[in-house]
């Protein structure tokens, strides 16, 4: 009976401290959209008051190609960690940087790139509300 209540008790004990123990997260994939239009790339990263800002909305017009006559509108929302990344990109565009907006509820913010000067790049957008 002794043995019984031993067994019983580590039992409960290892299914308090399963519960009690919690994993990280699983990190979310990065919503990519792609423009078609070349090999260049910009990985944006939204926060708001310093913490990712989920489900921003990020959009950027292109105007490309011979009189930039091509235009192109993306928009794209970012995940749990406030990220996002625009593929395809042109590399010469019609007025250079091309901008970024970054949008979540009253909150706005951008971001510049420009393609000719850099392939991969990184931007943040640190949304504040507009003055």
């Amino acid at each position: 009976m002794n043995r019984k209540c031993r067994i019983l008790l580590l039992m409960a004990a290892g299914i308090c401290t399963g519960a009690s123990a919690q994993s990280p997260p699983a990190p979310q994939p990065v919503p990519v959209i792609d423009g078609g239009l070349g090999r260049r790339s910009l990985e944006l990263t939204i926060t708001a008051d310093g913490k990712p800002a989920a489900a921003a909305v990020v959009k950027v017009h292109i105007a490309y190609g011979f009189g930039g006559f091509h235009k192109l509108d993306l928009e794209a929302g970012t995940n749990v960690d406030g990220k996002v990344k625009f593929t395809g990109l042109p590399t010469s565009v019609r007025r250079p940087p091309l901008k970024f907006y970054g949008s979540k509820d009253q909150l706005s913010g951008q971001a510049d790139y420009d393609p000719a000067a850099i392939c991969h790049a990184q931007r943040d957008i640190a949304l504040a509300k507009a003055e």
